[in-house]
Formats: C-alpha cells, structure tokens, sequence
C-alpha cells in the first residue's frame, strides 16, 4: 500500500532543497552556468528547469498530506537526475559539478525514497 512519507522530514527536506535550487536558478549562479553550459542545455530552456524542480518541490510537500504523491514525486526527481547524469555523460562534462551537484542530488533523492517510502513496505 502507498501511502503519506514516513519519516515526513526527509521527503520535507528534500522539497526544501529543490524548491532553494528552484530559486537559484531563476538567476543562476556562475556554476549552475557552468553546469548547464557544459552539458550544453541551450540557454533558451534554462527556465523550464526552475518550472520543474519548483513543482517537484510542490509535489512533495503536497505528498505529506496525500497518499502516492510523494513517492510518485519522488521517484520523478531521481528520474529528472538520472538524466542529467546521464547529459553530464554524454557532454563528457564530468567536473566537480557532476560529482557534488548532479550525484550528490542523486543521492539525496535516493536516500528519501528508502528513508520515507520503501521502509514500509
């Protein structure tokens, strides 16, 4: 049975997170620039990134209160990292961005969806 996150504050801290990344990229700090621009995102689509990880962010938190949700979101966000690995792969653009952003981002998501989701199963 899928239900509501428990614990609730990894999948709460995961959504804080991604909504302070959703905010930081609507005027991008130089190594988010340098990330987008070395797995050559066109800069056109910067945008749709901040539309992505804020609704992800939104997802999340309204999976507290609503069962699937959560789990659902979450499983997006570690899909969304996936490919931007995989983009990180591709462009051969495997800086420390690659290493601290896109897997560590990998990695948290992950850990939410064993801490608040698969233990109870």
């Amino acid at each position: 049975m899928i239900s509501t996150p428990d614990p609730w504050w990894p999948t709460a801290l995961l959504a804080l997170v991604l909504l302070s990344d959703a905010a930081m990229s609507v005027r991008p700090p130089v190594f988010i620039q340098q990330c987008l621009e070395g797995v050559r995102f066109p800069r056109d689509w910067w945008w749709v990134l901040v539309v992505v990880k804020f609704l992800a962010a939104v997802g999340l938190v309204a999976g507290l209160r609503y069962e699937g949700v959560a789990v659902t979101t979450n499983v997006a966000v570690i899909a969304y990292f996936l490919c931007a690995a995989y983009a990180h792969y591709r462009a051969r653009f495997l800086k420390q961005e690659f290493w601290l952003n896109c897997l560590g981002m990998l990695a948290l998501s992950t850990a939410v969806l064993f801490l608040s989701h698969l233990s109870t199963f």
